[in-house]
């Protein structure tokens, strides 16, 4: 059993201490990110929070294991998805924990040393394997979040540059107009698909202009998902009209068998004009 309150009192003592000599010491000239950051209050946050995670550690000497990683899990995940520490790399937090655990080792032989008469060798050994152990297992899972924190947000920030890259613009009550620019790959194809289907059918239009000016290349998944798109809007009650089609793409679809069953036109500007919803002047 590894646990000692007289220990955990010592150590929670040393944690001001302690957090103020770990910030003193740390190598700001070789660091990024939060590490090196001169903003008083981003500076602040970070002591506190190095300061929270001596006394979230040192509960280890108290606690079971359920309750020790349970309280200790709610520190990981805020300070893991703090944007200062998503910007520092990741080998600079990784040896931040290593020096920080070097602290914790010396503070446990100071404590065995002024207490060599009630604890034995064998218990300051444990004491260090757990140590190594528990910030083994931190590191481990601070990482983590920070991973996947860090892929949610930029799938998240993916996801609406996808959808902002392929609105729809009402051109009046019953027309709108969607401007496809870019490469479109399968993934974005069937955003479109379905951004497209909803926002006609929230917007009550009943005709699309689709302009494929922009797109220089389709692939045979992404020929296929307009397809889908203009079969879908026609089910839902909204006529499409396809401009700007570059020849190559149109040779691809040709190539592909694929027939997009809807009126097309060279340019936008035909499109419209073929089309009594919409007059230009």
């Amino acid at each position: 059993m590894h646990r000692n309150k007289d220990l955990y009192l010592f150590l929670e003592q040393k944690a001001k201490d302690l957090n103020e000599n770990w910030y003193e010491q740390l190598d700001k000239t070789n660091s990024s990110g939060v590490y090196a950051s001169t903003d008083p209050e981003t500076i602040h946050n970070l002591k506190l929070q190095n300061y929270e995670f001596h006394l979230h550690f040192f509960r280890i000497f108290i606690e079971d294991k359920e309750a020790f990683e349970k309280d200790f899990q709610e520190w990981i995940v805020a300070t893991a998805r703090d944007e200062n520490h998503l910007s520092t790399p990741t080998h600079q937090i990784i040896r931040e924990f290593m020096i920080t655990r070097g602290q914790h080792l010396d503070l446990i032989r100071e404590f065995y040393n002024l207490n060599r008469a009630t604890v034995d060798q064998d218990m300051f050994e444990l004491w260090n394997r757990e140590i190594i152990k528990a910030f083994d297992d931190v590191i481990l899972k601070f990482t983590e979040e920070m991973h996947h924190y860090s892929n949610r947000k930029l799938q998240a920030q993916q996801e609406m540059i996808n959808e902002l890259s392929s609105p729809v613009i009402l051109l009046n009550d019953t027309t709108a107009l969607l401007p496809l620019v870019g490469d479109i790959d399968t993934n974005r194809a069937k955003l479109i698909l379905e951004n497209t289907l909803r926002e006609c059918t929230e917007q009550d239009v009943d005709l699309l202009f689709i302009d494929l000016s922009g797109v220089i290349i389709i692939d045979t998944m992404v020929a296929q998902q307009i397809f889908y798109l203009v079969d879908a809007l026609k089910l839902v009650g909204v006529e499409t009209v396809i401009s700007g089609m570059r020849p190559e793409i149109a040779q691809t679809a040709v190539q592909l068998g694929v027939s997009f069953n809807a009126k097309t036109t060279a340019t936008l500007t035909q499109a419209i004009r073929t089309s009594n919803r919409i007059s230009i002047k």
